[in-house]
């Protein structure tokens, strides 16, 4: 074969991978930097962060383990470092960290000096994303004077988009539109984009975007050690030749119930950018199919079952008259791509398999009202205004008219005609309050000394919390203690279904370690203000320890380390209510007066009225 099969036009820069400081640098026919695509790595400048994948034999397994992720996250950020626009960008699905900062500082040193780097803000308009009239300009000439938009200033380049979870439809709509047509507003704008997903349960990046990225990266299970792993020496054989790659990438798509036609053509370029001037290979394939398809899989892939009439058939005689000449033997073929499906199947994650076994499909948890307007909790409510540029913010029409009124006389006296004269300095925006992502710990007294019912009661009234925390966009965690200890039931977490389910879950019976129970849920908060939420602690409990920390079953002894908790929770300056469970009221007030705690106590067959003293003491 001389050529690589029949694919899909590349789009400008494909295939022309372009190299920074030195890396990958191009021989005479440009053909060196294109071959550090072709192995199963690319190498890059600092040599530490490459490492090759082992292959299934080597224990690959069906979950990929971190330190083959991360070698495929470098590969990807190379490729699109070198075709921005053409490969769409990537979905990064991890939590803020060092492991995404590494990889974000990778891809940006992949980049050509010069290359556009944006960071698209919370709450931007469509004047600031798209361009439109600029204001101050305009106000100086005269006349109008148009501005180009963040799109436009990205031209070339790529835009990182935080919390990509919680992206309005309207803004995901624009940048959408922008990916397919390249422009914005009539400003060239091909650019792409790095979705951060930092999406819990339900809240995934809206699908109609994320189908336009070529790469979706799973990266929450890795650690900062496998970024560090010993490099190794890429792998320059592109593998035999494919006969019709674009064909073996659409069965390969087929097999793995990728419906969007995009999901190929993304792979096409893939395999033609790994492939550089020469044929597409297996290894091309291989590696496009686990870039692309893999993630984008709604099935699994099983070989083809052989009935039995099938296995016990003779093969049918051959045909007297027919030709005595060999017919092309398509086992090889078969062969090579039964190895790919086999290598994808290995890629697919983990999480997804149990995804797609429990039937679930999440939906997308991005709610706005109108376009280019996000929700309140994204924004804050406005508390005011300054002087400030409208392109920074949302520029407040009243009180910039304010600003300009008393000037009024001395400018007309200086020749201006207009009705109303404002300038630069008039200009005012608003200043908005952000409202504290809040993290309510749930301690739940699940000990024997809790009545049945009052458990169940004290189970109902936590379930309208959660709902209602959920509402707000807030975050809750549950810890439960009984028996000898505590245990974090339900991390930190906005998925309701989760924390319903551990809630339903949580037994009764035994011992009341209290002062375990408060040192977990103090574990806990003090991990959330340390990420920058604001955590409050909910203890219900009737207050009558009776196991110490060390198991031990003495009252007096677990009495006294359940004040001394509260006191160090006290200490720690955290927010607390204590729920007494209990009939008589006599334990849990003492723990609540140690750790400064709001005390209620438990409304008798009503959790409703909790649940609104809960409210009204938070």
């Amino acid at each position: 074969m001389t050529g690589p099969g029949p694919l899909p036009p590349p789009s400008a820069g494909e295939g022309t991978l372009r190299s920074r400081g030195g890396e990958g640098q191009r021989d005479g026919s440009g053909y060196a930097a294109r071959r550090d695509l072709s192995g199963s790595v690319a190498p890059l400048s600092r040599p530490s962060l490459t490492r090759e994948p082992p292959s299934p034999a080597e224990g690959g397994g069906k979950a990929e383990a971190p330190q083959n992720i991360w070698p495929d996250a470098l590969r990807a950020a190379r490729l699109l470092a070198a075709d921005p626009h053409g490969f769409g960008g990537a979905v990064v699905r991890a939590g803020r960290g060092p492991v995404r900062e590494r990889w974000l500082d990778d891809l940006r040193a992949m980049l050509p000096p010069g290359t556009p780097w944006r960071r698209l803000p919370p709450g931007i308009g469509d004047d600031s994303l798209l361009g439109g009239l600029d204001l101050a300009a305009t106000l100086a000439a005269g006349r109008p004077v148009a501005r180009a938009g963040l799109l436009a200033e990205a031209d070339g380049g790529l835009i990182v988009v935080p919390m990509a979870e919680r992206l309005p439809p309207g803004i995901a709509a624009r940048l959408s539109a922008a990916l397919d047509t390249g422009t914005a507003a009539e400003h060239p704008a091909r650019f792409g984009l790095v979705l951060l997903d930092e999406g819990e349960g339900d809240e995934i990046v809206a699908d109609a975007l994320a189908d336009r990225l070529a790469f979706r990266l799973d990266m929450s299970g890795v650690g900062i050690a496998d970024c560090e792993a010993p490099a190794v020496a890429a792998d320059t054989n592109p593998g035999p030749p494919e006969t019709d790659p674009l064909g073996s990438l659409c069965r390969l798509a087929d097999a793995l119930g990728v419906a969007s036609l995009r999901g190929p053509i993304l792979a096409a370029r893939v395999a033609r950018a790994l492939a550089a001037e020469g044929p597409i290979g297996t290894d091309a394939i291989t590696a496009a199919a686990r870039l692309v398809l893999a993630p984008r899989a709604t099935r699994l892939p099983t070989p083809e079952e052989v009935t039995s009439e099938e296995t016990e058939a003779p093969p049918p005689p051959p045909a007297e008259d027919g030709p005595t000449e060999d017919a092309t033997d398509p086992a090889p073929a078969d062969a090579a791509e039964d190895r790919v499906l086999e290598a994808v199947r290995a890629a697919i994650p983990a999480n997804l398999l149990d995804q797609l076994l429990a039937g679930g499909v999440r939906l997308s948890a991005a709610k706005a009202g109108r376009v280019g307007q996000p929700a309140a909790a994204r924004t804050g409510r406005p508390i005011g205004s300054r002087r400030g540029d409208p392109r920074r913010g949302r520029l407040d029409l009243l009180a910039t008219l304010r600003a300009a009124a008393p000037w009024q006389p001395l400018r007309r006296v200086a020749g201006e005609t207009r009705p109303i004269v404002v300038r630069r300095d008039d200009l005012r925006i608003r200043v908005l309050r952000q409202r504290t992502e809040t993290t309510t710990v749930f301690c739940v007294d699940a000990s024997g000394s809790a009545a049945l019912e009052r458990l169940a009661e004290a189970k109902g009234a936590v379930e309208l919390l959660l709902a209602e925390a959920y509402v707000r966009r807030d975050r809750v965690a549950l810890v439960a203690f009984r028996g000898a200890g505590a245990e974090l039931i339900l991390p930190p977490t906005r998925s309701l279904t989760r924390a319903k389910r551990g809630l339903s879950g949580l037994p009764g019976g035994g011992g009341t370690p209290l002062a375990a129970g408060i040192d977990a849920a103090l574990k806990v908060a003090l991990g959330v203000r340390r990420s920058g939420s604001r955590p409050v602690i909910v203890l219900l409990t009737d207050g009558r320890a009776n196991v110490a920390r060390s198991g031990e079953g003495s009252r007096a002894r677990a009495g006294a380390e359940a004040l001394q908790a509260a006191r160090a929770l006290r200490a720690a300056g955290l927010p607390a209510l204590v729920i007494d469970t209990g009939a008589r009221g006599e334990g849990a007030r003492a723990v609540a007066d140690a750790m400064a705690a709001r005390y209620l106590m438990l409304p008798r067959a009503d959790a409703g009225l909790l649940s609104a003293a809960v409210r009204a003491a938070l």
